[in-house]
């Protein structure tokens, strides 16, 4: 068979709303265990490193993680302009996740290293090293991200591979939760410093592997239509901004994301200085874990009786609630801490499968609406947010417990453990509460996507016949 031929076959349109196997399912899914493998280790123990073991102040910490936000302002979408107009024997998206994984844990490792400098100095080191190590992360995670909006264009099939990866991505949570800080001592055998060095370069060498298993085992299948001319850079950002559906969705990720952000780093800071329980921090975030990857494994089954939009909103409502809930539990009720928290994770887990399903979603309608299809640019942006969402919750605690008066490793005043508590729940849960108001404004539901599916196979169809007919028509 022939390159042209193969191309095209995988191209058609039945084939893309096929059925995916088991195996394709779950090799694309274990990439994301991979990319957890870093952005939990960031997510729970970044900000308590930079602050405990690396020496920054809390509000240097958070000026640095919201301003190195603008960079990727502009490395998301451009990085997400490159993958849509990458042309391989492999396809778009597929080739970044063999060949980025080694810079990648390049950048982590120099992340969580200490150099011998003044405090200016380690500044400046910091903010360097974050700046690069997001950056290798974007080069990877925007194919990623994008690679399952070209895999399959049935409706169910994309929930359900979607679910398949982050039910992955928790349980590489969890183990990042449960283990690093074990990691840190065994590795470090004393050198806390060393410790960190080489658990994020265990963690790489595990997540290269993932990131190859993906690249045997998935195909694109989902092609935009021929056009006559090359599509500008600028266009696809001007698409992105006229799409209603994907603004919605844009702001729905930056406000989630600022939710399990706080709530995942505040975390340590809970269990040290409020509980004072340290040693429960891998089990507490483990079973965090736990729950949003079962979660989002049940999003499937939730699905299938209740439209994306209206799940949404009734769990991101119960988060909310509990959340704020959860500000009352007083210092020795563990075991009720873990209950809400639990509930809390098991309402918040099917967030991601849905929001990336939504988002494959609004990449369909722009191609509809306009012709034109730049699926990585799609979830580019979408990843920003999530991005943004993250440092600003970053920015959130780094400034709070700066003013509030927190001195790390050291008894809090009331003012800063008060702090502390309100970070893990009730700012978290208006923040949920505001997410299911912000997604009641979305109109993509299943009928009108089902529509404009059966719409993009006839065109393509018809494409392909015409190209039949005569080769060298456009």
């Amino acid at each position: 068979m022939t390159q042209a031929t193969s191309t095209r076959t995988q191209s058609h349109p039945a084939a893309a709303l096929d059925r995916l196997s088991f195996k394709e399912k779950v090799g694309f899914g274990i990439g994301d265990m991979g990319f957890n493998f870093f952005w939990a280790t960031w997510a729970a123990y970044l900000m308590i490193f930079y602050t405990d073991v690396f020496g920054l102040s809390a509000a240097a910490v958070g000026t640095m993680m919201l301003l190195t936000r603008i960079v990727d302002a502009f490395t998301d979408p451009v990085m997400g302009a490159i993958a849509d107009r990458t042309k391989s024997r492999w396809g778009k998206f597929r080739p970044y996740l063999l060949f980025g994984a080694i810079p990648m844990i390049g950048a982590a490792v120099l992340t969580f290293t200490i150099p011998d400098l003044s405090e200016g100095g380690k500044l400046i080191w910091a903010y360097g090293t974050y700046s690069l190590m997001m950056l290798m992360y974007t080069i990877l995670s925007i194919p990623y991200s994008a690679l399952s909006g070209v895999i399959t264009s049935n409706g169910q099939e994309r929930t359900t591979l979607i679910s398949f990866r982050f039910i992955a991505a928790f349980a590489g949570t969890t183990i990042v939760n449960w283990l690093t800080l074990d990691l840190v001592r065994w590795l470090g055998q004393g050198n806390e410093a060393l410790g960190w060095q080489l658990t994020m370069g265990l963690y790489g060498v595990i997540a290269a592997c993932l990131f190859a298993t993906v690249f045997f085992t998935t195909r694109e299948r989902v092609v935009p239509m021929a056009q006559a001319e090359p599509v500008p850079y600028t266009q696809d950002i001007k698409d992105l901004i006229d799409n209603k559906p994907w603004l919605i969705l844009f702001s729905l990720a930056l406000i989630i994301m600022v939710t399990i952000a706080l709530r995942a780093a505040t975390g340590a800071y809970y269990f040290t200085y409020f509980v004072e329980r340290p040693d429960l921090i891998g089990a507490f975030l483990g079973t965090q874990s736990i729950a949003l990857a079962i979660g989002a494994a049940l999003t499937p089954v939730m699905t299938l009786f209740m439209s994306k939009k209206r799940l949404m909103v009734v769990l991101m409502s119960i988060v909310g609630v509990l959340s704020i809930s959860f500000f009352f539990i007083p210092p020795h009720m563990i075991w009720l801490m873990f209950v809400v928290n639990i509930v809390i994770c098991l309402a918040l887990g099917p967030k991601s499968p849905l929001a990336f399903a939504m988002y494959a979603d609004t990449a369909d309608y722009t191609e509809w609406r306009t012709g034109r299809r730049a699926t990585a640019m799609t979830f580019a942006a979408a990843t920003f947010s999530q991005k943004l969402g993250g440092a600003l919750a970053a920015a959130i605690i780094g400034w709070t417990l700066g003013y509030l008066g927190y001195v790390a490793n050291e008894a809090q005043s009331d003012a800063s453990l008060t702090g502390i508590v309100v970070l893990l729940t009730v700012v978290p849960g208006l923040v949920a509460l505001l997410a299911a108001l912000v997604v009641s404004f979305y109109k993509l539901d299943e009928e009108t996507m089902q529509g404009i599916q059966m719409d993009l196979a006839e065109r393509k169809a018809s494409r392909e016949a015409k190209l039949e007919i005569d080769p060298a028509r456009p």
